[in-house]
């Protein structure tokens, strides 16, 4: 690694530890010629799948859009950056976990409306107003009612699924034989 201040090659690590919840490496160098320190950080170069627009056209993923967009439906609402930050990494990982190539523009807006509904009522509705193009006070009604017709996302977590667990994966019956869970 190029030392930023002089330009030497001679540069070592110092320290070297995980960030963004083991995403990325962060290291401390010191240039062995100026003796100055810096921080660099390593993260693995993934392709991310392209984006569909509605109207056809497909486009390499930008996550600054999604910055961009999601910053104008937090303004001045009390969320930490750090928050937003996760939830921008949790939608990057749905897009590389997809193993599509392609993912349409309509799938990433329905993400990142899940996650709002859970972080701020506010900025789900404002992003969704953009989103859906609300075009008249009733549609904003409508969105509005059905966000409160939800139950909470508290609520939400603890309720048990519908859905069966597969038997691969729980641990306290084996396959062909009956839980032996008795009740006396």
């Amino acid at each position: 690694m190029r030392c930023p201040f002089c330009s030497a090659d001679e540069t070592r690590v110092i320290d070297s530890r995980l960030s963004d919840d083991g995403d990325s490496v962060r290291r401390r160098r010191e240039c062995e010629v100026c003796a100055e320190r810096f921080t660099t950080f390593e993260r693995a170069e993934l392709r991310l799948p392209q984006v569909m627009k509605s109207d056809g056209r497909r486009e390499p993923y930008n996550e600054k859009k999604l910055q961009n967009g999601l910053s104008r439906a937090l303004e001045k609402r009390p969320v930490d950056t750090d928050v937003v930050e996760r939830m921008i990494g949790r939608i990057r990982h749905k897009l590389m976990a997809s193993g599509e190539g392609e993912v349409a523009s309509r799938q990433i807006g329905e993400w990142i409306m899940e996650e709002l509904k859970d972080l701020d009522p506010v900025a789900y509705v404002r992003f969704a107003s953009v989103y859906r193009s609300f075009q008249d006070l009733n549609a904003f009604r409508d969105e509005v009612q059905r966000l409160q017709d939800e139950p909470s996302a508290e609520i939400r977590r603890k309720q048990l699924s519908l859905i069966p667990e597969p038997e691969s994966s729980k641990s306290t019956s084996t396959p062909g034989r009956k839980s032996s869970n008795k009740k006396s």
